[in-house]
């Protein structure tokens, strides 16, 4: 992880390419594009077969499917979503994705998932 993502930022005006990629694991890479401590949008790429295991945490979180398709699993209910669909995740409800077409998924969190920039 580069060491700027450790510090608070609120970007105003962002560009794509000026951020770097944090790799996940050997599927699964993200950006965490701004934020600030009340939200936080995530850009995470996927190639097919990535898995984002079922967790949960105590933050909302909303997704938008920017490309791809997905198997998403919200509270033991499960739906393949493709680009453009949405889904939402209350607090502390167990949910998770399983990549079924490399994809693109935009994640916004309130507040801000402070793991996501601890070093």
């Amino acid at each position: 992880m580069n060491s700027f993502v450790h510090t608070v930022f609120e970007k105003t005006l962002v560009e794509d390419n000026e951020l770097p990629w944090e790799v996940v694991n050997d599927k699964i890479r993200r950006k965490i594009m701004s934020y600030s401590k009340e939200i936080m949008l995530v850009k995470v790429a996927f190639e097919k077969g990535g898995i984002g295991t079922i967790h949960k945490h105590p933050h909302l979180q909303i997704s938008y499917i920017a490309s791809g398709v997905f198997e998403i699993t919200i509270n033991n209910e499960t739906k393949t979503l493709k680009e453009g669909d949405v889904y939402f995740v209350p607090s502390d409800v167990l949910h998770g994705a399983v990549c079924m077409e490399d994809g693109v998924l935009i994640d916004v969190f309130n507040p801000m998932r402070e793991d996501f920039i601890q070093p």
